[in-house]
C-alpha cells in the first residue's frame, strides 16, 4: 500500500518552503508572510498551493454563491452557473462534474464543519449558504496541504470561516454592526444582510447576521432568458465566542449557520435550464452546520490544543409538479416520478482533537501537529433517486512536521483513516483502512527567492454512494482509489523592484497528478468499466504588485491538461480538465477612501459539459469602492459599485450544460453602513 509513496518521496528532488494545511488554524505557524499589493493576498514561504479571499474582496466581488466567490484562484472552474443550487466547484479537474455536484476530489469546509460531499443526481455541490457569512474563503489546490482534513482529496480543500462580532466591536466592550443593501440589474436581484454583534466584556462576544438573497432569472449575453436561475435564498448566522483563564488561554467558539430555499415549479434536474424529460418539482432544502471549537494555549512551547466538534445537517423534500413531465402517462413515468419524488437527508458529524508543539535545539527546530479525527455520516436510504443510505464512521490520525535546518525546511506529513460503511438496507457492511502522506522540500536564499517541491500520496476509501448490488458494486466497495501529485516551483518577494516604496510578489508551481484503481468514473458510454486511470498536469500563477502611488496589479493563471484512459485503450481528453484561464486586475488605490479596478479574465481550451469544444472567452469586470470621508455624516459608510461581463458577451461557462450560459452584462450597486 504504501509503495506509491516511498516511491513519491524518494523520487522528489526539490526543495522548498513547506507549510502544513493543516497548521493555518494556527497564528505564526511557521512564520509566513502575507504581502499583498493589490486585492489578492499571496502567502510567502509555502510550498502549498494556496489562495486566500479576505473579507474586503469577497465585499468587492459582490459574488451571489461561494461557488461563484471562489472561481477567481488558479485552475479552479466554477461549473453550471451562479444559483445555488446547481453550481459546482471543480479544482485542478476535480470535484463537479456533469452528473454530480462532487465527486469526492475535493472537500468544503465551514468552520470546520464537512459540507457539500455527496453525489446526489443532478444537483450541485449542496453550498447552500451565502458569501455574506463568511470572512474569508482558502482554496488549499492539489494533495499536500489535504492530511488534516480528509482521504482521497486530489482537488483540494474549500475552507469557508465566518464573521465574529469582534470584527464590528473592534475588539473591545461595547455593540456594533453592519447593514448592507444590495442590488443587481440582472435579474432584478436584491440583498439584504443585517449584523448586530455585542461585546458585554472583553472576554465575551456575540453576533447575529441575517442574509435574505432574491434574485429572478437571468439573462444571457444574446438578451434571451436563462432558465432556472432564480433563487430566494435566507440565510441566518449566529455565533458566540468566550476566552477566559490565566493569561485568555482558553478560547470556546460556537456557531450556527442555517440556509433554507423554497423553490417552487422548477427542474428536477438543476444543472438544466428545464424540466425535460424529469418535469418540474416543488423542493425545499434545508442546509445546516453547528460548530463547537474549543482552543486551549498556556504559555507553554508544547501545548496549543484544539478540539473542534462539528454537525452538518441538510434536508431535501421533493414534490413532483403533475403534468410537468413529457414522460406523464408511459409505462417509465412510475419510476421517474419515484425518483423526483423522493425524499433526502444526509448528516455528518466530527470531532477534531489537535495539538502543535514547538521544541528542537539551535540546530534543528520542530512544529509539530498531531491530532486525531472521529467522522460518522449517516443518510436516509433513497434508492429511487440513487442515493443508497447508510452509515459511514472513519477514525484518522494525521501528523505534520516541519523541521527547520537553516534555509532548508523539510515537512513530512502522514495521515491513517479506517472507514465502515454499513448499508441501511441489504448491501452488507464494508471496511477499509489506508495509510497515507506527503513530504515537502524547501531553500530559502535569503535574498527573497525560495524554490519548493512537495510529493504526496492519498487514497479515497469507500464510501455510502457506492453501496449497491452486483458484483460490480462489492468490487468498489473493496477498493480504494489511489494517486500520487508531484509539485515544483518557485517564489519571489520584495519591496523597492521596480520604484521606491513598490512591493512585488511572484509565485509558480508545476503540478502533475496521477490517478488509478479508479471507481469515480466510468468510460465513456459504459455504466459499469470504470476507467484504468487520469492523468493531469498543469502550471498555476500568482503575482502581485503595489505601487507608492496606489496603483496596483494582481494576476492568477492557470494553463494544463489531461487524459483519461479506458482499459486497454490510449489516453483522450480528461472531461474534467481546467481550462487555460488568465486572470489580470488593474486597479488604482487612493489611500482607503477609493478603489477602482479592471479586471479581465480570459479563457480558453474550454469545452462544456458533454465535451462539445467552446469557443475562446474574455470577460470583462469592473469594480469601484468608495469610503466617505470620515466627518462627514456618511462615516463607517462603504458604497461599491460593478459591472460584470461590461461587453455583454454571449457565452457558455466551462465545463457547463450548454443550455445554461453565463449572465450578461450585470449593473450591481451595495451600501453598507456599519454602526
Amino acid at each position: 500500500m504504501l509503495s506509491p509513496l516511498y516511491r513519491g518521496t524518494t523520487a522528489l528532488v526539490c526543495m522548498s518552503l513547506a507549510l502544513p494545511a493543516a497548521a493555518q488554524d494556527y497564528p505564526g505557524f511557521l512564520g509566513t508572510l502575507i504581502l499583498t499589493g493589490g486585492k489578492r493576498d499571496l502567502s510567502f514561504g509555502t510550498a502549498l498551493s494556496r489562495t486566500v479571499i479576505d473579507e474586503e474582496e469577497i465585499e468587492d466581488r459582490q459574488a451571489s454563491t461561494v461557488a461563484q466567490l471562489i472561481d477567481s484562484a488558479p485552475g479552479v472552474t466554477l461549473v453550471n452557473g451562479t444559483t445555488p443550487q446547481g453550481s459546482g466547484i471543480n479544482i485542478r479537474g476535480f470535484g463537479a462534474n456533469t452528473t454530480y455536484g462532487s465527486d469526492q476530489k475535493i472537500a468544503v469546509l465551514v468552520d470546520g464543519a464537512a459540507v457539500g460531499s455527496e453525489e446526489l443526481y443532478r444537483i450541485g455541490t449542496q453550498l447552500f449558504t451565502d458569501p455574506m457569512l463568511y470572512k474569508q474563503a482558502e482554496v488549499l489546490r492539489g494533495t499536500i496541504g489535504s492530511f488534516a482534513y480528509g482521504a482521497g482529496i486530489v482537488g483540494g480543500v474549500v475552507k469557508l470561516q465566518t464573521k465574529d462580532a469582534g470584527d464590528f466591536t473592534g475588539g473591545e466592550p461595547g455593540f456594533g454592526g453592519a447593514q448592507t443593501f444590495e442590488f443587481s440589474s440582472n435579474g432584478g436581484g436584491k440583498v439584504s444582510s443585517t449584523t448586530l454583534a455585542w461585546q458585554p466584556t472583553q472576554g465575551a462576544e456575540f453576533l447575529l447576521n441575517y442574509t435574505l438573497r432574491d434574485q429572478g432569472d437571468l439573462t444571457a449575453g444574446d438578451g434571451k432568458t436563462i432558465g432556472n436561475s432564480a433563487f430566494r435564498t435566507p440565510s441566518g448566522l449566529a455565533k458566540a465566542k468566550f476566552t477566559f483563564g490565566q493569561d485568555d488561554a482558553h478560547e470556546l467558539t460556537f456557531s450556527y449557520s442555517q440556509t433554507i430555499a423554497d423553490d417552487k415549479d422548477v427542474p428536477y434536474d438543476q444543472f438544466a435550464t428545464t424540466g425535460g424529460s424529469f418535469g418540474n418539482v416543488d423542493r425545499l432544502t434545508d442546509t445546516r452546520q453547528a460548530v463547537l471549537d474549543y482552543r486551549y494555549n498556556p504559555a507553554s512551547d508544547l501545548v496549543d490544543l484544539r478540539m473542534n466538534l462539528s454537525h452538518a445537517d441538510q434536508k431535501i423534500e421533493y414534490a413532483y409538479v403533475p403534468g410537468s413531465s413529457p414522460l406523464e402517462g408511459t409505462p417509465t413515468f412510475p419510476f421517474l416520478v419515484g425518483t423526483v419524488n423522493a425524499d433526502q437527508r444526509y448528516q455528518t458529524s466530527k470531532l477534531t482533537l489537535s495539538n502543535r508543539a514547538l521544541f528542537g535545539s539551535d540546530m534543528i527546530g520542530h512544529d509539530l501537529l498531531a491530532g486525531v479525527e472521529f467522522i460518522r455520516k449517516e443518510r436516509k436510504d433513497n434508492g429511487a433517486a440513487g442515493a443508497p443510505g447508510g452509515t459511514d464512521r472513519r477514525l484518522a490520525l494525521f501528523l505534520i512536521d516541519e523541521i527547520t535546518m537553516g534555509a532548508v525546511t523539510v515537512t513530512p506529513a502522514l495521515r491513517y483513516e479506517t472507514s465502515k460503511v454499513e448499508s441501511a438496507t441489504t448491501f452488507g457492511t464494508f471496511k477499509n483502512d489506508a495509510l497515507m502522506g506527503g513530504l515537502a522540500l524547501a531553500y530559502d536564499f535569503g535574498n527573497g527567492l525560495s524554490v519548493f517541491g512537495s510529493a504526496a500520496y492519498t487514497e479515497g476509501l469507500p464510501i455510502i454512494d457506492d453501496l449497491g448490488a452486483g458484483a460490480v458494486a462489492i468490487d468498489k466497495m473493496r477498493k480504494t482509489e489511489k494517486s500520487h501529485t508531484f509539485e515544483l516551483g518557485a517564489e519571489y518577494t520584495g519591496a523597492d523592484v521596480f520604484a521606491s516604496g513598490d512591493s512585488l510578489t511572484l509565485r509558480g508551481n508545476a503540478y502533475a497528478t496521477q490517478m488509478w484503481d479508479i471507481t469515480s468514473y466510468t468510460v465513456a458510454g459504459s455504466t459499469s468499466t470504470n476507467l484504468e486511470r487520469v492523468e493531469t498536469r498543469g502550471f498555476e500563477l500568482e503575482a502581485s504588485y503595489g505601487h507608492a502611488t496606489g496603483l496596483y496589479v494582481d494576476v492568477a493563471g492557470h494553463i494544463g491538461s489531461g487524459e483519461e484512459f479506458a482499459p486497454g485503450a490510449s489516453g483522450i481528453d480528461w472531461r474534467n480538465a481546467a481550462a487555460d484561464r488568465l486572470q489580470l486586475t488593474l486597479g488604482q488605490k487612493w489611500s482607503d477612501r477609493l478603489d477602482l479596478s479592471w479586471e479581465m479574465v480570459h479563457s480558453a481550451d474550454r469545452r462544456d459539459a458533454f465535451g462539445a469544444d467552446l469557443p475562446t472567452a474574455t470577460v470583462h469586470n469592473l469594480r469601484a469602492t468608495w469610503r466617505p470621508e470620515l466627518t462627514s455624516w456618511l462615516d463607517r459608510t462603504e458604497v461599491r459599485f460593478g459591472i460584470e461581463n461590461a461587453l455583454d458577451l454571449d457565452y457558455v461557462g466551462h465545463l457547463s450544460s450548454p443550455t445554461r450560459k453565463a449572465p450578461g452584462r450585470t449593473f450591481k450597486v451595495s451600501l453598507t453602513k456599519a454602526f
